[in-house]
C-alpha cells in the first residue's frame, strides 16, 4: 500500500495539472472567440464570391451551347492523379481532433487506391505531417505553422502550386480535407472538391435581381479571375475553420481533463485519509498492546 507520503505527493501533482488544463481551457476559450468571430466574416466573402461565380457561370452556361470550356470546370470521369490537402492541427491536446481528419485521409487512400488512382498527399499541419512520415507514406507538400496561425498570402502561395500542376495536366481532381467549426461543442469533418469547380449543381433563378451586367468578350476573363480569387479564399477559410475547431476540441479536452483530475483528486483525498485513519488505529494497538504488555 502507498504510504501518506507518497499519497500526498499525487495530490500535489494532480492539482498542479489541474491548474495547467484549467489555464489552457481559458487561453482556448480567448482564442476560439477572436477565431469564431473571423470565421463569421470570412464565411460572408465567402458566400458572396460564391454567389457572384455562380451567377456568372450559369449565365456563360446559358449562352453556350457546349457549356464551360474552361479547365477549371472540366470533369474527367476516370481521374488518374488526385491531389489531397488535408489540415491538422500543429499542436495535441485536443481530444480527438486530429485523428478523425488522419482517418478521413486514410480512408480516402484505401478508396482511391482500390480504383487504381493515384493520390499525392498534401498535409498542412504538423501533426498529420508526423503520422504519415511515421507511417512512411510518401507527401508532395509538408507545410507546418500554417494552420496555427492563417495567412492569406502563403495559404495563396500554396494552392497556387496545386492549381498550377492541375492545369499542366499533373493531376486531373484536387480534394480539400479538414475538420471544420460548428459549434463551442461540435467540430465535423468536411471535404470538398476544390478542383474541377462542379458547375452542374450551379443554379440560378432566372427572375433574380442582379444588376450584375457583363460584356461578352470579358466574361472569360472575369470567370477566370473569380474563379482563382474562389480558390484562393476557399483554402484560407479552410484554415481559419479548422483553427475554430481545434480551438473548442482543445477547450473540450481541457475542461474534460480538469474535471477528470477534479474527481482524482478527491479519489486520491479519500485514499489518503483511510491510509491515515489506519496508520492512527496501527499506533493506538501498539501503545496498547504495549501497555497491556507492561502490567
Amino acid at each position: 500500500m502507498a504510504s501518506l507520503k507518497d499519497i500526498q505527493r499525487k495530490i500535489k501533482s494532480v492539482k498542479n495539472t489541474q491548474k495547467t488544463t484549467r489555464a489552457m481551457k481559458l487561453v482556448s476559450s480567448a482564442k476560439l472567440k477572436r477565431t469564431e468571430e473571423l470565421a463569421k466574416k470570412s464565411k460572408v466573402y465567402a458566400h458572396k464570391l460564391t454567389e457572384l461565380l455562380n451567377e456568372i457561370a450559369q449565365k456563360m452556361v446559358s449562352t453556350n451551347i457546349e457549356g464551360l470550356d474552361m479547365p477549371y470546370f472540366k470533369d474527367i470521369a476516370n481521374p488518374k492523379v488526385v491531389d489531397l490537402i488535408f489540415i491538422t492541427a500543429d499542436k495535441g491536446l485536443c481530444g480527438g481532433f486530429n485523428a478523425q481528419t488522419i482517418k478521413r485521409v486514410n480512408a480516402l487512400r484505401k478508396e482511391y487506391q482500390a480504383n487504381g488512382v493515384e493520390l499525392r498527399l498534401r498535409a498542412i499541419g504538423r501533426k498529420g505531417v508526423d503520422y504519415f512520415k511515421f507511417n512512411r507514406v510518401d507527401m508532395i507538400d509538408q507545410v507546418a505553422g500554417l494552420s496555427s496561425a492563417p495567412d492569406f498570402e502563403k495559404s495563396s502561395a500554396l494552392i497556387g502550386q496545386v492549381v498550377e500542376d492541375y492545369l499542366n495536366g499533373k493531376t486531373d481532381k484536387i480534394v480539400l480535407v479538414h475538420n471544420g467549426y460548428v459549434n463551442m461543442i461540435t467540430q465535423e469533418i468536411r471535404q470538398a472538391q476544390v478542383l474541377p469547380v462542379d458547375h452542374t449543381s450551379l443554379t440560378l433563378n432566372n427572375a433574380s435581381t442582379s444588376e450584375l451586367e457583363v460584356e461578352p468578350d470579358n466574361d472569360n476573363t472575369l470567370l477566370e479571375a473569380l474563379v482563382k480569387k474562389y480558390i484562393e479564399y476557399t483554402i484560407y477559410y479552410s484554415l481559419i475553420d479548422s483553427l475554430a475547431a481545434e480551438h473548442s476540441a482543445r477547450m473540450q479536452a481541457m475542461d474534460s481533463a480538469t474535471n477528470n483530475a477534479k474527481d482524482m483528486v478527491k479519489s486520491l483525498s479519500i485514499k489518503y485519509n483511510k491510509a491515515r485513519q489506519e496508520a492512527i488505529t496501527t499506533e493506538l494497538i501498539e501503545i496498547i498492546s504495549g501497555m497491556e504488555s507492561m502490567k
